[in-house]
């Protein structure tokens, strides 16, 4: 079983975003890309990554996961549904049509050393698909770039990167 949704990626290293942002605005970017796959408002389509980065709260070492929900939820109201949501529920929400927000975070779930190494330490990305392969599930992100390059979709293990994984969904009511 296979599910890609089709979202345009962007890489916190464009052009658009600020440079003393770039490093550190993976989480305003995958809201940016999120909302701008979701949303029909044109105030929402309009903002770009520099004004997610001030309104969701970025800072140099990154975005807070209880960060991005509050603010989220303070910046579009009660028509949308900004929470944590386990793997079975991002798996739902990829289903029904909605990418989710997805964070590896190896230094505060303290895994940081496991001989494991995750495909990211600390990064946010629009978790956009998912597939079975061999009886094991296969997660499929954009990147969100790097310098002098565009997002790019990648996929990974989830076992390889479990420990170090949480999700927030962004779900439209209307």
């Amino acid at each position: 079983m296979r599910v890609l949704l089709n979202v345009n990626g962007m890489s916190q290293y464009s052009a658009e975003v600020r440079p003393e942002y770039q490093s550190s605005a993976c989480g305003p970017t995958t809201a940016h890309v999120i909302l701008n796959y979701l949303s029909q408002d044109e105030a929402i389509i309009n903002k770009d990554v520099n004004e997610w980065y001030k309104t969701l709260g970025g800072t140099k070492i990154g975005l807070f996961k209880w960060r991005m929900i509050k603010n989220l939820r303070n910046a579009l109201g009660p028509n949308w549904t900004i929470d944590s949501c386990s793997l079975t529920e991002a798996i739902e929400q990829l289903r029904i049509g909605n990418p989710v927000a997805m964070k590896f975070d190896n230094y505060f779930t303290l895994q940081f050393l496991s001989k494991i190494k995750p495909l990211f330490k600390y990064h946010w990305v629009p978790l956009i698909g998912y597939e079975i392969k061999d009886d094991e599930l296969h997660l499929i992100i954009h990147d969100n770039g790097g310098r002098n390059r565009e997002s790019q979709l990648r996929t990974f293990r989830y076992e390889d990167n479990r420990r170090v994984l949480s999700f927030v969904k962004i779900e439209p009511k209307f």
